[in-house]
């Protein structure tokens, strides 16, 4: 694997070394030596999996509130998305500044989302699929999220939204006073 910095302290994009032959390739996907290598103290417990029908669907902006943290490791399995995370710890020099990432079935990227991130992807492509490894429980009482349009976050989607729960499209806006629950770096 080989990781990327993002420049949000924390967040990395992972490309796969694949090892190819006649048969087609292998490839780590997850290596938590590799992992603690690079600083990322983590351990995941679940994996979850996401398939949307049609291009423009968004998901997000997600995340869990401390003690309940999540760390993620995501990756596109089919299709296309652009995958974004936003820093919501409030003492990091990138406190609320985002970056994109584009994840597709065939450039095998991944990207490392640390605990203390919103996240979110919306789909380029019709029956897009997302696996992603999460290194706590889903604590329905930790939830948070902030809506994809706001405008503080100014997060220029490459494509128009179509497709958002009702849940997605009711997140407060940061200047609502929306809580997130992390005052450190590092969190």
């Amino acid at each position: 694997m080989k990781f990327h910095a993002s420049r949000l302290p924390g967040a990395f994009s992972i490309e796969l070394e694949a090892r190819s032959d006649q048969r087609g390739f292998f490839a780590r996907t997850m290596c938590l030596d590799e992992l603690h290598q690079h600083g990322v103290d983590v351990s995941f417990i679940q994996q979850n999996m996401s398939y949307s029908a049609s291009k423009g669907t968004l998901r997000g902006l997600h995340y869990q509130k401390p003690p309940a943290g999540e760390t993620k490791l995501i990756r596109c399995t089919a299709g296309v998305v652009v995958d974004v995370i936003v820093d919501l710890r409030r003492n990091s020099p990138t406190f609320l500044q985002h970056e994109m990432f584009e994840l597709t079935a065939d450039n095998h990227r991944q990207v490392l989302v640390p605990e203390g991130f919103a996240h979110a992807f919306l789909t380029l492509a019709d029956n897009t699929e997302v696996s992603y490894l999460v290194s706590a429980a889903y604590t329905p009482s930790a939830e948070g999220g902030l809506r994809y349009d706001d405008p503080r976050l100014a997060i220029q989607w490459p494509d128009p939204v179509t497709s958002l729960s009702e849940k997605d499209a009711g997140w407060p806006l940061v200047e609502e006073g929306a809580d997130f629950g992390y005052d450190g770096v590092g969190e």
